[in-house]
């Protein structure tokens, strides 16, 4: 086994970070090509999974093997809802949210995650538990400047926290019992599940035919692409080497470093959305995004015990 190097895991995670940040833009512009959040979230899952499967079988076939037992369930359960249900919720969410909005709402799943090993599982916790809390939940409230009556829109809001849930139920399940497995079969597996429910949600075979071309969005307006290049975008640059880059990340850092680090993609997103969508938060928001992050990556070093567990 390699010694661990971890200027090389921070460097692979910052670059997943890069590029989970700039999928949220790249996204919208293939949903934009007419795609509704249903169709696009089935046509990613399902090319990312044949990427997945191409991959394994010229460089590791025994991730092919399918999982058995109890390990098959939980591959079945992290497929139905930490790949598929985050990702459609994630892809509802950035069509109504601004990008960085949905991205600090859906990056609340390290809260939701240490307050259910405190009050579900009763599992001991640091009690910075509590300060994490306050200011992820008072960052919030100020982003979305409550005071006012919500902002934002409500179903993009919900979206985005399902996601969040999502997210932090992947957490849940991949501790519950995916650690001891190889991360490439639990992902490539995750994937196929995911493929099969979006398809029975969304069949693939009624995609709509796409148009020649498609506008880049935002400040790029004037500029058209055919839609099959951000959607091959996504797939490869946005979907398949993130994974791989935090998969691999995981051989040289702590999981709980690597959600920190990660951390970076919310920050990414709000650039972002500012440079190229023109979305702008105001100064007492921007202070309530940065009190949002603080609490996340609080809520995360909040546990005593650490898990091990695959990238999501």
């Amino acid at each position: 086994m390699t010694a661990p190097r971890p200027r090389l895991g921070y460097a692979m995670v910052i670059i997943a970070a890069l590029l989970f940040g700039l999928n949220g833009g790249i996204s919208r512009v293939a949903m934009g090509a007419g795609l509704t959040p249903g169709e696009f979230t089935t046509v990613r899952i399902t090319f990312a999974a044949l990427v997945f499967v191409a991959y394994a079988a010229c460089f590791r076939r025994s991730a092919l093997r399918r999982p058995r037992g109890t390990a098959f369930l939980t591959v079945v359960a992290l497929g139905l809802v930490g790949v598929a249900a985050m990702q459609l919720t994630y892809n509802v969410a950035i069509t109504r949210l601004p990008l960085g909005i949905a991205l600090l709402i859906e990056y609340l799943a390290p809260v939701f995650v240490v307050l259910w090993v405190r009050f579900v599982r009763k599992d001991p916790v640091h009690p910075r538990m509590w300060a994490a809390v306050a200011l992820a939940l008072g960052g919030l409230a100020v982003v979305s400047q409550v005071w006012n009556g919500l902002t934002f829109d409500g179903l993009g809001v919900l979206m985005a926290l399902l996601a969040g849930i999502s997210f932090a139920a992947y957490f849940l399940i991949g501790e519950h019992g995916l650690g001891f497995d190889d991360p490439l079969r639990v992902i490539l597996w995750a994937f196929i599940v995911a493929t099969v429910a979006m398809n029975l949600f969304q069949p693939i075979w009624e995609t709509p035919t796409l148009p020649d071309s498609t506008s880049w969005l935002g400040r790029l307006d004037e500029y058209s692409v055919n839609p099959l290049v951000p959607i091959a975008m996504v797939v490869v640059l946005g979907t398949v080497m993130p994974f791989f880059l935090q998969l691999i990340a995981l051989k040289h850092l702590p999981a709980s470093i690597v959600v920190v680090v990660a951390m970076l993609e919310p920050v990414i997103a709000n650039v972002l959305g500012w440079a190229w969508f023109a979305e702008t938060l105001s100064p007492v928001q921007v202070l309530g995004a940065t009190a949002v992050i603080a609490g996340i990556v609080l809520a995360q070093t909040s546990r005593t015990v650490e898990h091990a567990i695959p990238a999501p």
